[in-house]
């Protein structure tokens, strides 16, 4: 069963005490910060996420955009956010897919929940980013205590030039 995870973004920026703080003085910066949290909760999860936009915060048309693998939605001028997740919804909508929306304006969420998908709260959505964000914490801790054996010994050094290789940055 593949999952979607549809988030009202200015709705989860309002919410989340962090980001709500950082739109006070940089709307940008507080947009890019759940991109970046969405792209995580992405990775760690297997949801495939979509964070849409509203377009009255931001000037100019409709555009969608491809950031960490991640679907970036701006609604088209007059278009709200709401619109479009009730949109996407009633499109995406299969047997194989569940489909979820973060949100925490409880008309959307009625609205939502009675076209077939579930909802989730920007607390929710919170509290489980928050526990994905201590799971990769350990999993780098881990990954960082075990050792790559190899037969040849090799400096830290190299190991790390090795490590830069395999992921592809040189």
């Amino acid at each position: 069963m593949r999952k979607v995870l549809l988030v009202d973004g200015y709705n989860i920026i309002g919410d989340w005490p962090e980001l709500r703080e950082l739109q006070m003085t940089d709307l940008a910066g507080a947009r890019d910060l759940l991109v970046e949290k969405m792209a995580e909760y992405q990775a760690y999860t297997g949801t495939e996420v979509t964070v849409i936009f509203d377009a009255h915060m931001v000037v100019g048309l409709g555009k969608n955009y491809q950031n960490y693998d991640l679907n970036i939605i701006y609604t088209r001028e007059k278009e709200t956010a709401d619109e479009r997740i009730e949109r996407m919804v009633i499109e995406l909508k299969r047997i194989d897919r569940q489909i979820y929306v973060a949100t925490s304006d409880f008309v959307e969420q009625r609205v939502i929940f009675a076209s077939g998908a579930y909802r989730k709260s920007a607390r929710e959505l919170l509290t489980e980013m928050k526990q994905i964000e201590r799971g990769i914490e350990k999993e780098v801790l881990q990954t960082k205590k075990a050792k790559t054996k190899t037969k040849l010994p090799i400096t830290e050094e190299m190991a790390e030039i090795f490590e830069k290789w395999r992921r592809g940055d040189r």
